[in-house]
């Protein structure tokens, strides 16, 4: 419907905007930057628990990697590229994949090394047709949750295993409970032999299945290094999204010269996995509003809890209040304005705050709070409500249950 469009719904919550002589370029806006800092956060820390180390990369680098690694062949047409006088051009990155193996590269590994995982929120930017541009779903500019794991033939299932897990996971607590798979077979225009892909086609689907999935089989549709395993979320409304993806590739190691030593103390090359699992992250962020009809979960929300003064001889305790949520780490906004607190809180609705804290001469009276939410209304005293909203985030909970919050009479 199209009030559930990503860019209604981030209109009417002042999440980003586009200029119009920058197509696909965004504009964060505050309340737009902090949901995607919740989301980066959430996924950087997952991340972190499953032994994958962060990195930061370039984003303009010469031309010379891209044509080693294959992607000026490839992807020429959608890079943006710089010219120099002195015939060295650099290109801004359209991924992150080559600089991860110069990373992997930059000192002498050992099978011991291996498996090594790296992650970044790496910034791309691809030259997509003016008429492609679709809000945050298709832009020139984004941020990839970049993965790469640089390991060893028999290390490959596990480590698909691993990812899948992950994802499984991180769609769950998002509110996306089901997803098709399908495994992304060789194009007809392909980097590596025949023997290789016959290999990482096979390795990738006996991976896959051994995790419980039967992905359906997708001829001619791989990257051309590799083939892939492709993800795709359904939403509330039957809609799919295809977001995560892992691919195998056997190609791109050799060709940027990466090697480790084996056991026995010979050269190997190793394997490289690629994979994602937002995809781009502005995107996930339109699928996600959609998904939601714009209202987020809890601790998610741009802003969690509107704090509501009844009138201005509570505005200096409402103060106090806020202060007290930001201490336990949530995000308040104060909602001061001369309005009757009726509009108020049709104001706070509007921007879909899930819960609301009212603050009367009651309230200020006995030390208590009214918190209000789409699930109904509660009193609880300061100390048992913020404790009570802090760990609602914490758990990641959609919305605050009322058995979590204490009556004051």
């Amino acid at each position: 419907m199209e009030q559930d469009d990503h860019r209604i719904l981030a209109r009417r919550l002042d999440l980003y905007h586009i200029e119009e002589d920058a197509p696909g370029m965004i504009y964060w806006h505050p309340a737009g930057w902090q949901l995607y800092r919740q989301l980066e956060e959430y996924l950087r820390g997952r991340m972190r628990e499953l032994d994958y180390e962060e990195v930061n990369s370039p984003q303009l680098l010469p031309r010379g990697l891209w044509e080693r690694s294959g992607h000026w062949e490839k992807f020429r047409e959608n890079m943006f590229v710089v010219p120099r006088d002195s015939g060295r051009d650099m290109a801004l990155k359209p991924m992150s994949c080559p600089c991860h193996l110069q990373i992997f590269n930059s000192s002498l590994r050992s099978w011991r090394d291996l498996p090594m995982r790296l992650s970044e929120f790496g910034a791309c930017h691809r030259d997509e047709p003016s008429g492609s541009m679709h809000g945050l779903l298709r832009t020139r500019g984004f941020v990839q949750d970049d993965a790469h794991v640089l390991c060893m033939s028999q290390q490959i299932e596990t480590e698909v295993a691993r990812f899948v897990g992950l994802l499984s996971s991180v769609y769950s607590e998002l509110g996306f409970e089901e997803f098709d798979v399908a495994l992304s077979l060789r194009p007809e225009k392909r980097a590596g032999s025949d023997e290789d892909w016959d290999q990482a086609e096979a390795q990738l689907l006996a991976a896959a299945r051994s995790t419980g999935l039967s992905p359906v089989l997708q001829p001619g549709e791989g990257a051309f290094y590799g083939p892939k395993l492709e993800f795709a979320l359904r939403d509330r409304q039957g809609r799919s999204w295809q977001c995560g993806t892992i691919q195998l590739d056997f190609v791109l190691p050799a060709r940027l010269g990466a090697s480790y030593a084996d056991s026995n103390g010979n050269r190997a090359v190793p394997v490289m996995l690629h994979h994602a699992i937002f995809g781009s992250m502005g995107r996930f962020i339109g699928i996600l509003l959609e998904h939601h009809h714009g209202r987020l979960p809890f601790w998610l929300a741009p802003v969690q809890v509107a704090v509501m003064p009844v009138s201005e001889h509570q505005l200096g305790i409402a103060q106090e209040l806020k202060r007290h949520l930001v201490a336990a780490g949530l995000r308040p906004k104060l909602f001061d304005e001369s309005e009757t607190l009726a509009r108020r809180i049709v104001s706070s609705h509007d921007l879909m705050v899930p819960v609301v804290a009212v603050l009367g001469r009651r309230e200020a009276q006995d030390g208590s709070i009214t918190l209000r939410s789409q699930q109904g209304q509660w009193v609880a005293d300061w100390h048992t409500g913020i404790a009570k909203l802090a760990e609602t985030a914490t758990r990641r909970l959609t919305e605050v249950p009322s058995d979590m919050l204490v009556a004051v009479h």
